[in-house]
């Protein structure tokens, strides 16, 4: 287990910055996400780490060791791919073995760390088996197993459940973080998919465009996004673009005359989140409340999406727990919406 650290790390394929001054510290035993959308330069990033792609500036650090220069095998790092990369005509064990024979671990070890790694995992059952009669949620298994086998002093995760079906992914995304937790590996996991991240991560690093946007916590991220890209990508938004007209009232580009928690005036973006919207009656509505018609309705399981048109250039998505008391409002009903002055999120133009 070590302390990484990434000082101005910059990645430049000519004149493209596939990362761009990325500076960001993981603690022992912490799990970081790398969050963002394709080509934002997270996979750069930890392939950086990994020792695959040599950084045009900057230096990754590994506990005390500049490893900046270092090839991969000489950087004590796990890591767990998208395809998992296993080999077919080898066992269980075989697999998870390679990574010890490159390493040159002496054969009287080998056994028990094999034996180990695949207890932790709960799959000292199969070693025998081959890759193929394996489902995918097993296959993942071992190709942690392997990159835990030696025991790495850093645990790094390419998209590791991208190949599997969205049922067995949200169980295999428990069962990864109860293992980094148990083994306390500093883990860092590159994802897409910010269900997975908010999920999984004791912080998360939302990138864009090669940057880092916002580092924290789930709660951070969600509650107090930095700018609108991260209030868009994290979670779901309604967006109104307008101007701040005053401090404290925010009239939208549809005629919308908003309440809300502002000091400053000018052109802004106004967020709100679909789950602090409300259908409302006559009776105390909320300070913000505006009549509107529903356009769609998504039906979602355990929650249902009301899409409302507010005018001819607005609408918003109310997020409503799917009860059997509470009729779902049908194609086409007038309805009025509303939301507290404290619900809209500002971002000021830039």
């Amino acid at each position: 287990m070590a302390r990484l650290e990434l000082d101005g790390v910059t990645k430049r394929y000519g004149e493209t910055k596939a990362v761009d001054n990325v500076s960001l510290v993981v603690e022992q035993g912490e799990f970081v996400v790398l969050l963002g959308p394709s080509g934002c330069g997270k996979t750069t990033t930890l392939r950086m780490v990994a020792g695959f792609v040599e950084p045009t500036l900057g230096t990754v650090r590994l506990g005390e060791r500049d490893i900046t220069s270092l090839p991969p095998w000489k950087r004590n790092a796990g890591l767990v791919f998208q395809s998992y990369a296993l080999f077919p005509h080898l066992t269980v064990a075989q697999n998870v073995a390679f990574g010890l024979e490159m390493r040159k671990v002496p054969a009287a070890e080998m056994g028990g760390r094999i034996t180990e790694a695949l207890r932790l995992v709960r799959l000292d059952h199969l070693g025998d088996r081959l890759p193929r009669q394996l489902s995918g949620g097993q296959q993942q298994r071992v190709a942690l197993a392997r990159a835990l086998a030696f025991r790495p002093d850093i645990l790094l995760l390419d998209e590791p459940m991208s190949n599997l079906d969205a049922k067995l992914r949200q169980d295999v995304r428990v069962e990864v973080r109860e293992l980094q937790r148990q083994t306390g590996l500093t883990t860092v996991m590159v994802t897409h998919d910010q269900e997975e991240a908010l999920t999984m991560a004791d912080r998360l690093v939302v990138m864009s465009e090669g940057r880092i946007r916002q580092v924290g916590s789930q709660q951070d991220l969600y509650e107090r996004p930095a700018d609108r890209f991260v209030a868009d990508f994290v979670g779901r938004s309604t967006f109104f673009e307008g101007r701040l007209e005053a401090p404290g009232r925010f009239v939208s580009a549809g005629g919308l005359s908003i309440a809300c928690n502002s000091d400053v005036t000018g052109p802004a973006s106004l967020a709100l989140r679909p789950e602090r919207i409300a259908l409302v009656g006559p009776v105390a509505p909320p300070v913000n409340a505006f009549p509107g018609v529903v356009e769609f309705v998504s039906y979602l399981g355990a929650q249902v999406d009301i899409h409302v048109r507010l005018n001819s250039q607005e609408r918003a998505v109310v997020q409503m727990p799917n009860r059997p008391d509470r009729p779902l409002p049908s194609l086409g009903k007038n309805v009025t919406i509303g939301w507290g002055r404290e619900t809209g999120i500002i971002f000021p133009a830039a």
